[in-house]
């Protein structure tokens, strides 16, 4: 089962606890979801008319700190850590999962000297075991550690939620990159048709040659027939040839000179 359908199942599991609950069991039920070790995903759960009516009551710092995992990492967490809730081990672990994340998104190549300051790493054998641990295996990430460079290379990195102002910027971007695609196509579009233009003048140029070899070919062979011919008349005319034997045989004539 993927990360994926596993996350669905999750959320709504969540969702529905959700739905059904009031008060303090909600704020049981944001801590037991933020500790998930399977949901990397909040939107949901953050969307269920049981959990924004936290807004304003004493339980409203779990609405915000279900806020944190949707959106925030675990440095945003050390900086508002004294209006939320203290975390369990478990949630610190998941806040930074979702910290790798959030660096993925927009980085491809992450320094371990990044990644070590950003999840309070000493050195990098603990950052390595982390990463292949409780990212990679977990299987929320995909990459190659480089020891020459000091870096992660990510090649797959889950999705996050959506933070507020983001959906504009992924807008924008999708919209680039269809101008992009669209630019490329009519560029395709032409390259084809130019070969196709000049398939078409290669054609009629070997057409043209091959013809060329033919007509060469018919002149060559009646110019042959010509002189074929020519001499087949002088070799069959009576007497044409001389009979070099019978001639020198034959005694030559003495002539005498006038007197």
């Amino acid at each position: 089962m993927d990360i994926e359908q596993k996350q669905a199942e999750h959320i709504d599991h969540f969702v529905k606890q959700g739905s059904s609950q009031k008060g303090s069991s909600l704020a049981k039920m944001i801590v037991d979801a933020t500790s998930h070790p399977s949901l990397f995903a909040f939107s949901e759960i953050l969307a269920v008319p049981n959990v924004l009516e936290l807004e304003g009551t004493e339980h409203s710092v779990y609405l915000d700190l279900l806020r944190m995992f949707a959106e925030g990492t675990w440095s945003d967490y050390k900086s508002n850590a004294g209006h939320l809730p203290q975390l369990v081990p478990d949630q610190v672990l998941k806040l930074k999962q979702l910290s790798v994340l959030t660096l993925a998104e927009t980085n491809k190549v992450l320094p371990y000297d990044i990644l070590m300051q950003e999840l309070d790493v000493t050195n990098v054998r603990e950052l390595e075991d982390f990463l292949i641990n409780e990212c990679m295996y977990v299987g929320i990430v995909r990459g190659k550690l480089d020891q020459l460079r000091r870096c992660f290379e990510v090649q797959f990195a889950a999705g996050r939620d959506l933070r507020p102002g983001q959906l504009g910027s992924m807008i924008k971007t999708l919209s680039n990159w269809l101008t992009t695609s669209d630019n490329l196509l009519i560029s395709i579009q032409e390259k084809i048709k130019w070969a196709d233009t000049k398939s078409e003048l290669d054609k009629k140029h070997r057409k043209e040659i091959v013809e060329k070899v033919d007509e060469l070919k018919k002149s060559l062979s009646s110019k042959a027939d010509v002189d074929f011919r020519g001499h087949e008349e002088i070799y069959s005319e009576p007497g044409g040839v001389m009979d070099y034997d019978e001639d020198r045989s034959r005694p030559k004539r003495r002539r005498h000179p006038f007197a």
